[in-house]
């Protein structure tokens, strides 16, 4: 079995991979990470533990003493300049965030065309994967949510928005909701304008669901991108 971890801006991801299967899922906010050792301890025993970390030391901290008890030391990927068919353009290679190296591995594994690679969370990342496997680059933006709140902290008059998406709004919140859900869908669609006519997106992250019926490009929602590249890395 291969244990794969996605420790996140906000949650820790993980799922449990046996004979090409998924046999268990979850998450939790790293407040509530102590429950990780009770889940953990009712799955198979792992050959594999790969971790994509993104949020420092306290997320290691949150799963040492889960980690202490399995019986494989866990591997911590770091972006290399190429991986599993995929070939980093980034100018510093290992400065990629390791969630987003996972996702675009994830990614070419489920897809071998020319792709929009994006994960949908706090923050939204969106990453052009060419046909020969080739990241060019991507960009970074608050998400929707995280939008909301700077609005609602940094404005005098504006509140945190419960409105809904609508193209053409007419109430305050629904402005707001509908500007922020905009703001990521351009984004998405404008990288997906400098690529092929043949590419696809592969969407992933907790505002996924929400994004995609609203999207003008070919899209697909792949649960955990991340998790995905992390098991293809730990079976290379």
């Amino acid at each position: 079995m291969i244990l794969a971890v996605d420790c996140g801006n906000s949650r820790i991801k993980w799922g449990a991979l046996l004979d090409g299967r998924w046999i268990a899922r979850g998450g939790t906010i790293y407040a509530d990470s102590q429950g990780l050792g009770v889940e953990w301890a009712a799955l198979p025993s792992p050959r594999s533990i790969v971790i994509a970390n993104v949020a420092g030391e306290s997320a290691q901290a949150a799963l040492a003493p889960h980690l202490a008890r399995l019986p494989v030391a866990a591997r911590w990927i770091r972006a290399q300049a190429t991986q599993c068919g995929v070939r980093n353009g980034y100018h510093e290679p290992e400065r990629l965030g390791a969630d987003r190296w996972a996702a675009l591995i994830g990614a070419r594994s489920l897809h071998a065309g020319a792709c929009v690679v994006v994960m949908a969370g706090t923050a939204t990342t969106v990453d052009r994967l060419d046909t020969d496997g080739r990241f060019r680059g991507g960009l970074i933006l608050p998400g929707a949510a995280l939008m909301k709140q700077a609005l609602a902290s940094n404005t005098a008059g504006l509140p945190l928005a419960s409105g809904h998406w609508t193209p053409e709004p007419v109430a305050t919140d629904d402005a707001i909701e509908s500007g922020c859900i905009e703001a990521q869908l351009g984004a998405i669609e404008r990288m997906h304008t400098r690529m092929s006519g043949d590419a696809f997106c592969l969407l992933s992250g907790g505002a996924a669901a929400s994004l995609a019926p609203l999207l003008n490009i070919p899209v697909r929602v792949v649960d955990n991108l991340v998790l995905e590249g992390l098991v293809r890395i730990a079976s290379e």
